[in-house]
């Protein structure tokens, strides 16, 4: 029988009235004559309150122990799923991490994943079992204890089973009905697209664009695999939901695909560093071992063997990277005039494969952000990619004003 994946989202399984909505959307697939691979995140909410518990338990806690507590809230949902599956009489049966087996790494609370034997689970599609019901964000470590895949590890969980057993396609239902050419909460422009490349997801995803991880965006463009992002609230059609695909099955000729945003960006600027080889790893370095997520990179040009370095950052980041700093200045590592940092910034950016081919994108972002009075603090580019940092209380404007200049709301 061909495989197919179908994993749900929190919101999905929510409550017993959404299991059994799920249950339905599942049975259909069975009909169809498909072996099917479901993988399950918790109900909406109950990670936060299992992470809650195990901070209030132990504000510094052994990692293990982390995992062990907070990947429960799958095994409850798995269970509950076959469970409900059965009494439909759709054969089902339940699958932790460890019973798979899917072996990872052994970094606790952020686990990669190795390797997802078949044999288990191909032996009981063997036996009759129709549905596989598997606790998504788990696994186990080579020295046998349970690991978890940091938030939203579902997705990669249900891209590797994918690729592990060479099923047909990966279905990824979730709370919103496809991928976007921007927030629709920012403007009402915004329209649902049909396909979108990896690159271009990946690129979106990586930007604040949340409808999926992007470590299963990368791991479903290494292997190829087929994702359709879809609503679990609505009914499914042929052109429901948004493919992830190769390239080459992309017929639209948008040159741009996506406006992306993220608003909690914080810039910082070491004023009068001295310009020499080794001076960028002394100061990037430490930031990385204080584990501050760098982004944009900016370094000026040289004055008298002086420079101005510019990074960004999460804001909730901030403090780590004015320590960071503080530690490697005293220690005579670097020296710097000044220290300057805006928490009141936020990065927008322009994606697009079309990009590769077609000339004029940035300087047609720039002429809009000007025309709107739009000052632009730091540019950077990639292949399929423009990215400014803005003033926080613009990036609703830019938004919009870059989805109506591209023409976003028009397929190409």
């Amino acid at each position: 029988m061909p495989t197919l994946v179908m994993k749900f989202g929190g919101t999905s399984v929510a409550n017993m009235d959404r299991i059994r909505r799920v249950a339905k959307r599942i049975g259909v697939e069975v009909a169809k004559g498909y072996d099917v691979i479901v993988i399950l995140s918790a109900m909406s909410g109950k990670t936060n309150e299992l992470v809650g518990w195990v901070e209030e338990t132990a504000p510094i806690y052994d990692a293990r122990e982390y995992d062990a507590v907070v990947s429960s809230g799958e095994n409850v949902t798995a269970g509950l799923m076959a469970l409900t599956l059965d009494a439909m009489d759709v054969p089902a049966r339940s699958w932790q991490g460890w019973q798979v087996p899917v072996q990872t790494t052994s970094v606790h609370s952020a686990a990669r994943i190795n390797d997802i034997s078949t044999e288990n689970i191909n032996a009981k599609f063997a036996e009759g079992m129709k549905v596989a019901v598997v606790a998504g964000f788990q696994g186990i470590s080579e020295e046998g204890r349970i690991t978890t895949l940091g938030r939203g590890g579902s997705d990669t969980t249900a891209v590797a089973f994918t690729a592990a057993f060479g099923a047909e396609r990966c279905d990824i239902y979730t709370d919103v009905d496809g991928v976007y050419t921007t927030d629709p909460r920012i403007t009402d422009k915004a329209r649902k697209l049909d396909k979108i490349a990896f690159e271009e997801m990946l690129e979106l995803a990586s930007l604040g664009a949340k409808v999926l991880q992007t470590r299963s965006v990368e791991l479903a463009m290494r292997f190829k695999v087929r994702l359709r992002v879809l609503s679990s609230f609505e009914e499914q059609t042929e052109n429901s939901g948004t493919l992830v695909c190769d390239e080459e099955e992309i017929m639209e000729d948008n040159v741009v695909a996506g406006v992306a945003c993220q608003r909690d960006e914080a810039k910082i600027t070491l004023i009068s560093v001295a310009d020499r080889p080794g001076i960028a790893a002394a100061i990037f370095v430490p930031l990385s071992k204080a584990g501050v997520n760098v982004d944009m990179i900016v370094q000026n040009i040289s004055e008298e063997g002086r420079t101005d370095m510019t990074f960004s950052c999460p804001v909730d980041h901030v403090a780590r990277a004015e320590s960071a700093i503080a530690e490697i200045k005293s220690s005579g590592e670097i020296n710097f005039r000044d220290l300057i940092i805006d928490k009141d910034v936020a990065k927008v950016s322009v994606v697009g494969i079309g990009m590769r081919s077609h000339t004029g994108v940035a300087a047609q972002m720039f002429e809009v952000l000007h025309k709107e009075g739009i000052n632009i603090k730091v540019i950077t580019t990639s292949e399929i990619k423009i990215s400014v940092l803005v003033d926080r209380k613009y990036m609703e404007l830019a938004v919009q004003a870059l989805h109506d200049a591209f023409e976003l709301d028009k397929a190409g």
